[in-house]
C-alpha cells in the first residue's frame, strides 16, 4: 500500500471504494514534470532558511533529477494504488533516500502545489498551441499561393452572394487562426506560476527564501517566469487560467469546426469545389463508391466535447467557497482532453488543409451565374449618377425579367435593357458582370501578397 501524506488523526482506514474513487494519478500523472520543478523549488528555499543542510539538498535535488529524467525519457509510471502525483513523486523518493524524503514536505501544502503545477501545464501547452496555429495559419497561405488568381463563390445565408477570389477565403480562416494565436501568446505570456502559498494562509518560508530559490532554479531550467505568491488563499482557489484557457481552445475548436463544416460541404457533390485529399478519408462497408471526410467530421463532432469541458470547468468552479475544495481536482481531466483533443486536430489539419484541391470546372459553372454579378452592376449605375436604392430596384427588375424569360441579362437587347432604366446597355452589363471586373472592383479588400 502506498504511503500517504496524511493521516495521524485517522483511526479507521480508509474505504476502498471512496480511495479508488477519490484517486486521482491515473490522470493527474501528467503534470509529473511540473509537480518536480515545483519539489526542486520548494527544496532551495528550505536550504535558504536553514531547515535543510546543504548534502540534504543536494541529495533531494539528485534524486529529484533522477525521477525527472524518467518522466522526460516516458519510462515514468505511476503506481496503481498511489492516491496523486504528488504521493507519487513522494513515495518515489522514499525509495532513493529514505527518510531524508520525509521533509522535502515541509511547510508546503499539495494545494499549492497543484495550483503551481497546472499553470505551468497551461503555460507550455499554450507556447505549442501558439506553434501548431501559425503552422496552420502558413498552410492555408501556401493552399492560397498555389491558387493566388483563381475566383471562388462568397455565400451570405448559404446562398450565393459575391465573387471573391479563393485565397481571399483562405484569408478570412488565416484571419480567424491569427486571432486564436495572439490570444494564445497573450495567455503564455500572462500565466506566471507561483508558490509558496501553503495550504491556503502562506508559508512561515520568507518571499526572499523562496525568490532566491527561484532565481537559482531558473537557472537550470529556461521557461515560465516563476514568482513567489502574492495572496496565497487566491493561489490555492484560482482557476481562471484554466477556464481561460479552455475558453480560448473552445474558440479554436469553433473555428475548425467551421472551417470542417465548408469543406465537407463544398467537397459534396452537390457545390463539388474541392477534392479532399484521400490520405484523411476513409471508405464505405457497403457502398464502394464512397469517399467520406471522416477527419472533418470528427473535428465537427468534437466541437461539443470541447465546449462541454470548458462549460464543466465553469459549473464546477461556480458556487466554490475560498479557498481550496476537492471538487477542483475535476479540472483536470476536461483540461487535458481538450488539450489532446485540439493538438491532435491542428496537426493533422495543417497537412490536410495543404493537399486540398480546388475543382475549376465546377467554379467556372457556379460563376456563370449572373446574379453574382447584381451588385457590380447596381454599383456601375450608381457611378451613372443613379441613387443607389432606385439602382437596386433596376438591376431586381432586370434579373426578374431574365429568370422569367429565360435569356442571359448580356444577352438582353439594349432596347429593352433602357425600358429599365436608361443609363443601362448591353456593354454596360457585359463590361462589368464578370469575376475579373467584381474581383478588381473591390478596394478594400487586403489581399495576401
Amino acid at each position: 500500500m502506498a504511503k500517504k501524506l496524511w493521516g495521524g488523526r485517522f483511526k479507521k482506514p480508509m474505504d476502498k471504494d471512496f480511495e479508488a474513487f477519490s484517486r486521482s494519478v491515473q490522470y493527474d500523472c501528467k503534470l509529473a514534470e511540473y509537480d518536480v520543478y515545483h519539489s526542486m523549488v520548494h527544496v532551495r528555499a528550505l536550504r535558504n532558511s536553514k531547515i535543510l543542510s546543504q548534502t540534504e539538498t543536494a541529495t533531494i535535488l539528485a534524486a529529484l533529477r533522477q525521477v525527472l529524467r524518467q518522466v522526460k525519457s516516458g519510462t515514468f509510471g505511476p503506481s496503481r494504488d498511489a492516491e496523486d502525483i504528488h504521493t507519487e513523486i513522494q513515495n518515489r523518493l522514499a525509495k532513493k533516500i529514505g527518510s531524508l524524503a520525509q521533509k522535502l514536505h515541509t511547510l508546503r501544502s499539495r494545494n499549492d502545489q497543484v495550483a503551481f503545477d497546472e499553470q505551468w501545464y497551461c503555460y507550455e501547452s499554450g507556447m505549442q498551441f501558439y506553434s501548431l496555429l501559425e503552422d496552420l495559419i502558413a498552410g492555408l497561405r501556401q493552399l492560397g499561393e498555389r491558387y493566388a488568381k483563381e475566383p471562388f463563390v462568397g455565400y451570405t445565408h448559404m446562398q450565393r452572394a459575391q465573387v471573391i477570389l479563393f485565397s481571399d477565403y483562405l484569408q478570412a480562416y488565416a484571419g480567424m487562426f491569427r486571432r486564436d494565436a495572439d490570444r494564445m501568446r497573450f495567455f503564455f505570456e500572462t500565466t506566471t506560476p507561483t508558490l509558496g502559498a501553503g495550504a491556503l494562509a502562506g508559508s512561515s518560508l520568507s518571499r526572499r527564501d523562496y525568490a532566491q530559490a527561484i532565481h537559482e532554479f531558473m537557472k537550470e531550467k529556461k521557461g515560465a517566469k516563476l514568482q513567489p505568491v502574492h495572496s496565497a488563499l487566491d493561489q490555492v482557489s484560482d482557476r481562471d487560467f484554466v477556464v481561460e484557457f479552455l475558453g480560448i481552445l473552445a474558440i479554436v475548436q469553433m473555428h475548425l469546426s467551421r472551417l470542417s463544416e465548408d469543406c465537407i460541404l463544398y467537397a459534396t457533390q452537390e457545390f463539388n469545389y474541392f477534392d479532399l485529399p484521400e490520405e484523411f478519408c476513409t471508405g464505405s462497408s457497403l457502398m464502394p463508391h464512397k469517399k467520406n471526410p471522416d477527419f472533418l467530421e470528427l473535428v465537427r463532432g468534437y466541437t461539443g466535447r470541447i465546449y462541454g469541458n470548458h462549460a464543466a470547468v465553469l459549473m464546477t468552479m461556480k458556487g466554490l467557497p475560498l479557498s481550496y475544495n476537492r471538487d477542483m481536482q475535476l479540472d483536470k481531466e476536461p483540461m487535458f482532453s481538450s488539450v489532446e483533443i485540439v493538438k491532435d486536430e491542428l496537426r493533422i489539419m495543417a497537412k490536410f488543409i495543404r493537399k486540398i484541391t480546388l475543382n475549376k470546372k465546377a467554379l467556372a459553372q457556379a460563376l456563370a451565374d449572373e446574379r453574382l454579378y447584381a451588385t457590380e452592376l447596381a454599383e456601375a449605375l450608381v457611378r451613372k449618377d443613379v441613387a443607389f436604392e432606385a439602382a437596386h430596384e433596376v438591376v431586381g427588375r432586370v434579373i426578374r425579367y431574365s429568370q422569367d424569360e429565360g435569356v442571359a441579362i448580356r444577352d438582353i437587347p439594349d432596347t429593352t435593357l433602357r425600358s429599365f432604366h436608361a443609363a443601362l446597355s448591353r456593354s454596360l452589363v457585359r463590361g462589368v458582370m464578370n469575376w475579373e471586373y467584381a474581383v478588381a472592383s473591390k478596394k478594400t479588400m487586403v489581399r495576401q501578397e
